[in-house]
Parts: C-alpha cells; structure tokens; sequence
C-alpha cells in the first residue's frame, strides 16, 4: 500500500485518528509535514460525514429491534446528554471546535461527531465546526511531533 493511503486509513481509525497518522506519515514515512497534514485531516473527516449520516438509522433500528440495546442507547445517551448539556449550551459550537481540537483520548472527530448529533447539531453546522476541531488538532500535533523529531 502506498504511503499516502497509509496515512489516508490510519487518520480514519475512531482512536488513533490524525494523532496516530500524523506522528505515524512524519517519523516512519518519513514524509513532508505539508503532505501528512493534509492527507490526515481529509481522512479524519470521512468518517464524521457517514456517523452522522448512518448512526441515526443504525441507532433506531439497534433500539428498535432489541430491548437490551434500546436500553442500553437510552442510558448512554441520556448520561452524555447530562454530562456536557450545560457546557454545549454555554459555548455552542465553540465547546465542539474545542472538544475536538484536544488531542487526548477521548476527543476527536468520532466523539465530537456523537456528541453533534446527540444534541441535534444540524449536519452541515457539525461538519464545518468539527472540521475547524481537526484542523486545530492536526496542527499541534504536526507542530509537536516534528518538534520532537527535530529535538531528536
């Protein structure tokens, strides 16, 4: 497999995301930051546009179809909807961009784009607020990881 689908896949994983392809098209791939910036940050967006494309039809037909997962969507809907509603309404789509942004575990386009449509962000609003979120990230850990490679 060539490089740039390399980058391209790994950016589109639901944990790893631009964090893991970044470091990853830098250090091992040893290709130009520009290059790797920009193929991580196409990748991770392709799977926050079929999230919340898809996971509103998965998730009424999963709950609809078994008690123990409309159960279990409810539960764990109704918790993150507690968790960060007073956050979401506070900052609006800056607590998104944000939330996104912070490459930590946990974070990123997949979560962000749960938490989007969980709260009923409309499609094209949640996409362009998580796209400024990956763009942040991409930048500090292109920033990080070539500052580590160059220190090393």
């Amino acid at each position: 497999m060539n490089d740039i689908l390399k980058i391209f896949f790994t950016a589109m994983t639901p944990i790893g995301e631009l964090r893991v392809s970044i470091p990853f098209g830098l250090s091992i791939l040893k290709q130009p930051w520009y290059y790797v910036f920009v193929i991580s940050v196409i990748g991770n967006m392709i799977p926050p546009i079929f999230i919340l494309w898809l996971f509103p039809k998965i998730s009424t037909w999963l709950m609809s179809h078994s008690k123990l997962m409309n159960k279990f969507l409810n539960w764990l809907f109704e918790r993150t909807r507690k968790k960060t509603k007073d956050k979401i309404e506070k900052y609006g789509d800056l607590a998104l961009i944000i939330f996104v942004a912070i490459p930590l575990p946990n974070t990123g386009a997949w979560t962000g784009t749960l938490a989007a449509w969980l709260f009923g962000i409309p499609m094209k609003r949640a996409l362009l607020n998580i796209f400024y979120g990956v763009l942040i990230a991409g930048v500090i850990v292109t920033m990080i990881t070539s500052g580590l490679i160059n220190f090393l």
